[in-house]
């Protein structure tokens, strides 16, 4: 438990912050940039990491609303009761959760719709014999093509989307105080440090896909989809009273707002 405990206190000092909060999405935007020229300029050799297969990109970053989700549940469930003590109050903010599911789900469906309506079945990799038989992506590689279309990044908008998700859910962990003998203390600790260290993976794995993958407009619009889907809510509708609202903090509206705007 000691060393969970100075994990959660190098993460206060951290993801917690509200700087984190205010530049974070202006660092994403940035290492975006920097990592699609690096490969465009002077691409990376082949790694472990770019090959799409590895650990990190099968068992987290193709599941990366699964985690995010079913790790946000049970801590904004505990610090938001803690904190509140209203069910009422912590079922409103779980429908968070929902939104953003719904997020996921459009986002999602619109890339592969775009991506289907101007895409082409070609005979191989080097985008050479269309095949106009074949009218879909699943149909054109089961019969062994290539389907060519503009295939805006997925990882760039989801995983931007629940880095900025998570890092404003833990703001929360600033009004947290309780017995350190108590459970819920452990359970909180235990999953704030589990978040935070999705958290840079998440981070991580957005870089990966910056230097190794797409090319600069697939990744430029799939960060600023992510980012729309961030503020939009966290930054506008959350703010409103007919809202899932915003993590409880003892600050004010006025003050959440007044940090977006700078």
């Amino acid at each position: 438990m000691e060393h969970l405990e100075r994990c959660a206190w190098v993460l206060r000092g951290t993801l917690v912050r509200a700087a984190v909060r205010r530049y974070l999405p202006w660092a994403l935007v940035a290492s975006m940039l920097a990592g699609s020229l690096l490969k465009e300029l002077s691409p990376l050799p082949e790694s472990y990491l770019s090959n799409k297969r590895n650990v990190l990109n099968v068992y987290f970053v193709k599941v990366a609303w699964a985690w995010t989700f079913c790790l946000l549940l049970p801590f904004i469930t505990l610090t938001n009761y803690h904190l509140t003590g209203k069910a009422g109050l912590v079922l409103r903010r779980l429908t968070t959760l929902l939104v953003g599911t719904a997020i996921w789900y459009v986002g999602t469906a619109v890339f592969a719709n775009i991506e289907h309506y101007t895409g082409s079945c070609y005979q191989s990799p080097a985008l050479e014999g269309v095949r106009k038989e074949h009218q879909s992506k699943r149909q054109c590689h089961g019969e062994g093509g290539f389907w060519h279309g503009f295939d805006i990044s997925g990882h760039s908008f989801l995983l931007t989307f629940c880095a900025l998700m998570i890092v404003e859910e833990m703001a929360v962990l600033h009004e947290v105080r309780m017995d350190r003998s108590h459970w819920l203390h452990a359970a909180i600790t235990t999953l704030g440090v589990t978040l935070g260290f999705l958290t840079f993976i998440w981070v991580w794995m957005f870089l990966c896909t910056a230097v190794y993958f797409h090319n600069l407009s697939q990744k430029m619009f799939g960060t600023l989809f992510g980012l729309l889907g961030w503020y939009g809510t966290y930054g506008c509708w959350y703010l409103k009273s007919f809202s899932p609202g915003l993590p409880p903090q003892s600050s004010s509206l006025n003050l959440k707002q007044d940090s977006y705007k700078k």
